[in-house]
């Protein structure tokens, strides 16, 4: 599976500690379905959904990694995982901590890159 996405120099990833994201290792970089597009593996994609349903976890049937997924917080839009991506390209990184374990109560404190950035 190939993608591609449209980011700054410099991003900031969300490190989450809820359940999922701590075990897998998922770095999230939040972005509009805009600024992503899928170029090849749509057909290596199976999808995972718990708790609410509404984030659709991707992850390859072949060796099941999640470089990517649709999130409860920005369902247009899309959560790419830093670990997936060649960390040369950017300029700067900033890895910031995020309760995913209160969600609720944090979810509106996630960064999301804007249509314009």
């Amino acid at each position: 599976m190939t993608w591609e996405v449209d980011l700054p120099d410099e991003i900031v990833a969300d490190e989450c500690n809820c359940s999922i994201c701590e075990m897998v290792g998922f770095l999230h970089v939040i972005v509009p379905r805009s600024k992503f597009k899928l170029l090849t593996g749509d057909d290596c994609l199976t999808e995972y959904r718990f708790n609410t349903g509404a984030a659709r976890h991707w992850f390859c049937k072949t060796c099941g990694v999640k470089s990517f997924y649709v999130p409860r917080s920005n369902p247009d839009g899309y959560a790419l995982n830093l670990r997936c991506m060649d960390r040369s390209q950017f300029s700067k990184i900033e890895i910031r901590p995020f309760d995913g374990r209160n969600w609720e109560a944090n979810a509106g404190k996630l960064t999301h890159l804007s249509k314009e950035d």
